[in-house]
């Protein structure tokens, strides 16, 4: 198959989305396709193009990665960057290649990839992509609008608050809440932006962080646990994995530095607690239309009572993501799953 592999785009996560497309590419490419791996706001090349065969020069014509810094990407430097300086949010050609494509791999991550945008101008397009559909995308980005759905459906998750800007209070004893808290961005990832208050100064501070990156908010009970996260495929719930940051919390830096965080996959549980999990998980994709494949968060107190934090739809597939190590697990390799993807996800064109 000739596929698009569509990554970068102007999302908090941009680094994190190439080291996915990287790898993602790698392995499609082993698998015998014809893969380009494209940034989808710089785009390829600033000038009329004759893309006929360009799938044949796949590996010359696609972006070369490099590591992800331990620092979120300057966005403006990125706007800057752009040769055309269009207003478009699609870079030059990026519309007809994936139009080219058979398939589009969406290895985007954060707001622009995962809320909901793209999927519906592709719907519109006729281009064919990998993931959940625009509506679910949009739902479960929206961190308080999906945790109405876990209330409504009694998924368990943390009691919170959504904050505007414009409504903002320096005060968690105003607002009603109770320390600690975790103030997080509505619909950032990777974990950006977010922080845990155990003072009104650091509650303060927190919010000053977190509107940095976005005008509206989740604001949540803290909840002293254990961190875990539970992939689904098709629905179906793969097995539970632990993340045990060495040293703070699960923030940007531990997810995607190397030995910053420890990952047991399936995680040390008792067997019914494990597979209430994973009904959880379930539970989630089916209530958010979630119908190729997601991630779940997951926090477990003392007392065994889990909390589910939040949905990924498009998650990530770097060296130390989840989603591939609990594929692992069930005899899935990284190249197999890739696979699988794609062919789940191209069942709704049949």
């Amino acid at each position: 198959m000739k596929i698009v592999v569509l990554a970068g785009g102007l999302s908090t996560e941009r680094d994190v989305s190439f080291k996915t497309g990287d790898m993602v590419t790698k392995a499609l490419r082993e698998n015998g396709h014809q893969v380009i791996l494209l940034d989808v706001f710089m785009g390829y090349s600033d000038k009329p193009e004759d893309l006929t065969g360009i799938f044949d020069r796949a590996e010359e014509v696609s972006v070369k990665v490099a590591g992800i810094p331990e620092i979120a990407p300057d966005l403006a430097k990125v706007k800057a960057g752009r040769k055309d300086q269009s207003d478009c949010f699609f870079g030059p050609n990026v519309i007809d290649l994936c139009r080219m494509a058979d398939v589009v791999f969406m290895a985007l991550h954060g707001e622009n990839g995962e809320n909901g945008k793209i999927q519906a101008a592709f719907d519109l397009f006729g281009i064919r992509y990998t993931g959940s559909g625009y509506l679910s995308s949009a739902i479960a980005m929206d961190k308080g609008m999906a945790k109405q759905f876990f209330i409504a459906d009694g998924i368990p998750t943390p009691q919170g608050i959504a904050l505007k800007k414009e409504d903002r209070k320096d005060s968690a004893a105003e607002l009603g809440l109770k320390l600690p808290c975790v103030v997080k961005p509505c619909c950032g990832g990777s974990s950006i932006g977010v922080s845990i208050a155990r003072t009104e100064e650091e509650f303060k501070a927190a919010l000053d962080e977190a509107f940095r990156w976005e005008n509206n908010l989740v604001i949540e009970e803290y909840v002293e646990g254990r961190e875990f996260s539970v992939g689904v495929i098709d629905y179906k719930a793969l097995p539970v994995i632990e993340i045990a940051p060495v040293q703070g919390f699960y923030d940007y830096k531990n997810k995607y530095k190397a030995g910053s965080a420890v990952e047991t996959c399936p995680a040390d549980l008792p067997e019914e607690i494990a597979k209430q999990m994973q009904h959880y998980a379930e539970r989630v994709a089916i209530v958010l239309g979630l119908d190729t494949y997601s991630r779940m968060d997951f926090l477990l107190n003392e007392n065994n009572e889990m909390f589910c934090l939040e949905a990924n739809t498009l998650p990530g597939m770097t060296p130390t993501s989840l989603l591939p190590q609990e594929a692992n697990v069930i005899g899935m390799n990284f190249n197999q799953l890739c696979e699988k993807l794609i062919e789940i996800s191209l069942r709704r064109y049949q």
